[in-house]
């Protein structure tokens, strides 16, 4: 695989901006980054430094203010809602600190929403069954969200993000409502997410999870540092 088609996702000068007049505060300040598949990228930084700024740009969630993002071929800036739309839901998937799963749903409806919203039935049935055996928690997923742990509601989001297929990871503080040790299972699915040759971006505080990235970076000041 050549570095062109090992690219999953690029950021050239992008900027964000919050706020207006006096209270006006640049987020994101010409910000350059790539990601390539098959890598685990941490961002860390304090809070309000814009780390999830920068997810919700990737996946098209808000718009950026100049600058240029590609996904999985996909130019971001500036694309319609329906171009951003079907980027959620073919080449991008997202697992959040809050798990957001429907407390109306079982475990595996839940991870199969995302398929039924993308019309892909009967194939996305038998990945998301395969996923859920591989990751443990096939008992879980008969079961509603209420009486499911912290840890398996999380591993339950992160097959729903992959259901899929995406090109792309965004997890944002997966691990931020969880035990140490449900943690530890979340970030090594994460790992074994991009060791199978997707692109991950994790935000986090966790030192376990800088240490099992192949790149940490730090967003200070608008810039993003290694």
């Amino acid at each position: 695989m050549d570095r062109m088609t090992d690219m999953v996702a690029t950021l050239r000068g992008v900027r964000k901006t919050v706020g207006s007049g006096s209270a006006r505060r640049t987020l994101l300040d010409d910000v350059d980054l790539e990601l390539e598949a098959g890598k685990l990228t941490a961002v860390i930084g304090r809070s309000g430094s814009g780390k999830s700024t920068l997810l919700h740009l990737l996946g098209g969630l808000e718009p950026v203010d100049a600058g240029e993002i590609e996904v999985a071929g996909v130019r971001v800036d500036g694309a319609s809602s329906a171009q951003l739309v079907d980027l959620r839901r073919h080449r991008v998937g997202f697992v959040f600190q809050f798990f957001h799963l429907l407390p109306e749903l079982t475990g595996e409806e839940n991870v199969l929403l995302p398929a039924r919203l993308a019309g892909d039935g009967a194939e996305a049935r038998e990945r998301a069954l395969a996923l859920i055996r591989r990751l443990g928690v096939a008992e879980a997923a008969a079961r509603l969200p209420r009486v499911l742990s912290g840890g398996e509601q999380q591993r339950l989001a992160v097959v729903r993000s992959l259901v899929n297929e995406p090109r792309l990871v965004l997890a944002d503080e997966p691990t931020g409502n969880l035990d140490e040790a449900s943690g530890h299972e979340v970030l090594q699915l994460l790992r074994s997410v991009a060791d199978d040759g997707q692109s991950v971006l994790l935000v986090t505080h966790d030192a376990e999870a800088s240490a099992l990235a192949d790149r940490v970076l730090t967003l200070r000041d608008g810039r993003l540092v290694e």
